[in-house]
């Protein structure tokens, strides 16, 4: 907390700049009150920042598309174009690397980006380009709080079991899901991911994947409730399941369904907002919105520092 402190005065004392809590339970906000550039902050507080809270958020600097690709560029590598990814996602500025999440307006619960697969991004960034005139929040909740509010029976089932996704998918399906038309590049794909592959005559196929609902920390000295349980369960209930094939428990639904909205923090836009979240221990999603000027960009990345 002193380094926190100590940035904090960094800021206000040499440029506009300052630093508060995005709510009372997760995350700082660094926000310019002047005519900053972000390009003026030390990337090395960032960084210490990130690593103690998980989730940042910028907000009052000029920034356009370029600038977010720039900005996240300098502390972020690995980004990938979202192949194997659950929804549509339009391509900007011809960059794979910087994505629309606006293909449907409705809600999307809490989850854990790409969690029905073995490679995750590590690292998210969001970019307001336009926000909705109303509602659309994205929605954040810090896992291990999540975990920790969890029953003694629930976590207790959730150690015992692991959950289960099966995907039935058409050809044109997974070679629009994967961006490829060659199966033996998909199975390459399945193969590296951990998703067990069965293929039909037809080529249509089964894709089954089995990961924990809940992880150690990085650090390992905590666990981490981080998945993709609620938005599958809210928009494809059939595909999700426990590793056993029993059905999960109405009660348990109803349990994590209360936690989420209970710890939920939301996130009304600004134009030219930027946030920052680990992919490891911070769940995200948004509020259902009507605007369809909505305009919100993703990049999937891991850090380019000591994580």
């Amino acid at each position: 907390m002193k380094k926190n402190k100590k940035f904090s005065q960094f800021l206000l004392i040499t440029m506009n700049f300052q630093i508060q809590p995005i709510s009372n339970t997760i995350g700082q906000q660094i926000i310019s009150t002047g005519s900053n550039s972000i390009f003026q902050l030390a990337q090395e507080e960032i960084i210490s920042l990130f690593n103690l809270y998980g989730v940042l958020l910028f907000r009052g600097f000029e920034v356009n598309a370029e600038i977010f690709k720039d900005f996240s560029n300098l502390l972020s590598t690995d980004f990938i174009d979202y192949s194997g990814g659950a929804f549509n996602r339009r391509i900007i500025n011809g960059d794979k690397t910087i994505l629309s999440v606006n293909d449907f307006n409705s809600e999307i619960k809490l989850h854990g980006e790409m969690y029905y697969q073995k490679n995750v991004p590590l690292m998210l960034w969001f970019f307001c380009a336009t926000p909705a005139s109303d509602k659309g929040e994205t929605i954040i909740c810090d896992g291990r709080q999540f975990f920790n509010e969890l029953s003694n029976s629930t976590k207790e089932l959730f150690s015992k079991k692991k959950l289960k996704f099966t995907v039935p998918m058409t050809e044109e399906a997974w070679q629009k899901k994967y961006k490829i038309e060659n199966l033996n590049q998909l199975q390459e794909i399945c193969k590296h991911n951990d998703i067990k592959l069965t293929i039909s005559k037809d080529k249509s196929i089964v894709a089954e994947y089995l990961c924990p609902a809940t992880i150690p920390s990085k650090c390992g000295n905590y666990q981490v409730f981080i998945n993709s349980l609620l938005p599958t369960k809210q928009l494809y209930p059939n595909i999700i399941k426990f590793e056993d094939d029993s059905d999960i428990p109405k009660e348990v639904m109803s349990e994590v369904n209360e936690i989420a909205e209970r710890i939920t923090t939301e996130i009304a836009w600004q134009k030219g907002d930027i946030l920052m979240i680990d992919n490891t221990r911070v769940l995200h999603g948004r509020r259902a919105f009507s605007d369809e000027n909505r305009e919100i960009y993703i990049r999937l990345c891991a850090p380019a520092f000591a994580f």
